[in-house]
């Protein structure tokens, strides 16, 4: 049986020891990806839109992955002095990534910056800090001297959605590690779980074949296997028929 390729979205950083930075992603998705039956390959964020789509022709899924803030400026969102990190390239690639396999119906997992890029790219806005903008918001912002896995806040899944099925439930302790989250939602995605304070923990993209975004961290909470399940769930939806 062909293992499918998953693309992995990636980040600038920047290094004073090499010219011109470099790009990576980190190893706990591709662990996850390449543990689940997959072949992990890094998008860079240099490629052109020709590029970027001639690549997602030739991967059978893809990773959207946590990182930096997306730039308030994209979705008219409101300043605030908690955004970090913005990278135009960056921003390019997550949303192009998005409009891509949205529109040629390519299966995707969007993890953290990974959800909020997916319901920018299709329309909706974020939260820029959750704790200023949320009325009695629970903490969501578990980092950085925090393990990876702490399990913070859990969330409830809508029992009939794919998610819900896939998990093998509708309630599940998850890790929290972000400042920003979804407000309006865009068009044509689903909202499937939430946090205690009415926050956005995940969507699917309705009637995909595979879109999917969670606001938690499945990549580090491997050793629980409803998450474990959700990246097999995505290999199994990009398997090559």
């Amino acid at each position: 049986m062909t293992p499918p390729l998953i693309g992995i979205s990636s980040s600038n950083l920047a290094r004073k020891d090499v010219q011109g930075g470099e790009v990576s992603a980190p190893a706990s998705y591709l662990r996850a990806v390449a543990a689940a039956g997959g072949i992990p390959l890094i998008i860079p964020t240099l490629l052109s839109q020709e590029q970027l789509a001639q690549a997602l022709d030739r991967l059978d899924g893809l990773v959207l992955t946590g990182g930096p803030d997306i730039d308030p400026l994209i979705f008219q969102g409101r300043a605030h002095p908690r955004v970090y990190g913005i990278d135009a390239q960056r921003d390019t690639l997550d949303l192009a990534l998005v409009r891509l396999a949205a529109a040629r119906r390519k299966p995707f997992l969007g993890i953290c910056r990974g959800i909020q890029a997916i319901n920018v790219a299709l329309g909706g806005t974020l939260y820029t800090d959750i704790a200023d903008q949320k009325q009695q918001s629970l903490r969501h912002d578990w980092y950085p001297d925090i393990p990876r896995n702490h399990l913070a806040h859990p969330v409830e899944l809508e029992p009939a959605s794919r998610l819900a099925q896939i998990l093998g439930g509708s309630r599940f302790e998850v890790n929290s590690l972000h400042h920003q989250g979804l407000e309006q939602i865009a068009p044509g995605l689903t909202v499937t779980a939430h946090s205690p304070d009415g926050l956005v923990e995940a969507v699917e993209l309705e009637g995909h074949p595979f879109g999917i975004g969670v606001q938690w961290h499945p990549e580090w909470l491997q050793e629980h296997a409803p998450q474990r399940a959700l990246f097999s769930a995505l290999i199994e939806a990009a398997r090559p028929s």
